[in-house]
């Protein structure tokens, strides 16, 4: 009887796990994908690619709101068993709390193995593809690069504005504003040109125009010209040298960082990631402890159910913030590393202690309330 019970809890759980993390990642991707739009309304960016830097970000999303969904699954289907009367029946049977809370926990062990799977492997995979990608487009897209009537930034103290651009790439009335050697800053008119890609990055070749400049007697000089190049950077270079962020490493990259100068500026950071990625999956089965303990603490009563629910909503978000907490202070002190896994690990145990204290033996009339 009690394998039944486990797979209809268990049945029921995933099923109520499955809409919250929907729900909930769908809240969080809509409202993190309109950081993108700009790149669509204003920069010309084709939807695919839009869709393809919004997918990129859902391990990370999932890997966020895992915990809460696995706990509030847990609250929904426990607590409408208890509604539907059919939690009486199983305390009536001589089912004691450990064995009902079992499924809960077979669950959240399962949810906290998927949790890793998203925290080791598929975020860190997922955000370095997302950070690859988003930097591409920033660089390297000349329908992203230029816009009609703007003044856009292209790199360090680098402006251009162009009036027109049309559909083949060829632009009209441009104005560049290069102040990448301070000693000489220039600004170049012309009547035309176009932006080409090369191996080496983007370039403004510039038809029919002038170059103003200022000599060193900071005299106004003026040089016309048929044709002029504008090398706008090296892509290759940059991207090259561009630092990977903590969620775009995985786990044997944050434990053994570069001798790279950001690297051990930054390596307490790298480190907390590391132990934020250990420790934060198993959040999905320390809330789903302490959802369980309160909702078979005490003696079983139905006008009990919102003081014990409540209680496990203030304990979770208690033990989230001091999570968050111990994360912020380990990336200051490195020895407070700890505390995150004193986080995840206390509620746990106490919470399981809690369970075993309330155990019961099941009578023998258990197998006739099975049929």
């Amino acid at each position: 009887m009690f394998r039944r019970i486990d797979r209809y809890i268990v049945r029921q759980l995933v099923v109520a796990i499955i809409y919250v993390l929907i729900c909930l990642t769908a809240a969080i991707w809509l409202t993190q994908s309109l950081r993108l739009i700009d790149l669509i309304v204003n920069r010309g960016l084709p939807i695919s690619t839009f869709l393809y830097l919004t997918v990129l970000l859902l391990p990370q999303f999932l890997a966020l709101v895992t915990p809460i969904a696995c706990f509030s699954a847990i609250l929904f289907t426990y607590n409408r068993m208890i509604g539907d009367s059919e939690m009486v029946v199983l305390f009536g049977a001589g089912i004691g709390p450990t064995s009902l809370a079992r499924p809960a926990i077979i669950t959240a062990i399962g949810v906290t193995a998927v949790g890793y799977a998203l925290m080791l492997y598929f975020m860190p995979a997922a955000y370095r593809d997302f950070k690859d990608m988003q930097f591409e487009v920033r660089n390297n897209y000349s329908n992203v690069l230029l816009r009609e009537g703007v003044f856009t930034s292209m790199g360090d103290r680098l402006t251009v504005y162009i009036r027109r651009q049309t559909s083949e790439g060829q632009l009209f009335g441009i104005l560049i504003h290069d102040g990448r050697n301070p000693d000489s800053p220039e600004t170049l008119i012309a009547e035309q040109g176009a932006l080409v890609v090369t191996e080496t990055g983007p370039r403004v070749v510039l038809i029919n125009g002038n170059r103003q400049a200022r000599d060193e007697q900071n005299r106004l000089t003026t040089l016309y010209f048929d044709r002029y190049t504008v090398e706008i950077g090296n892509i290759q270079q940059e991207y090259a040298g561009r630092w990977r962020e903590p969620r775009e490493r995985f786990l044997h990259e944050l434990l053994m960082p570069s001798n790279d100068p950001e690297d051990i500026r930054l390596r307490n950071r790298l480190m907390t990631e590391a132990h934020n990625r250990i420790a934060s999956p198993l959040l999905s089965l320390s809330f789903a402890m302490i959802g369980l303990a309160c909702l078979f603490s005490g003696e079983f009563s139905r006008r009990g159910r919102p003081y014990k629910i409540l209680t496990a909503v203030v304990l979770v978000f208690t033990c989230q913030a001091l999570f968050l907490g111990s994360m912020t202070l380990a990336a200051r002190i490195p020895s407070a590393a700890g505390l995150m896994y004193a986080c995840v690990v206390i509620p746990i145990i106490g919470s399981l202690y809690a369970l075993l204290r309330r155990r019961r033996k099941p009578p023998a009339t258990v197998e006739a309330v099975a049929t």
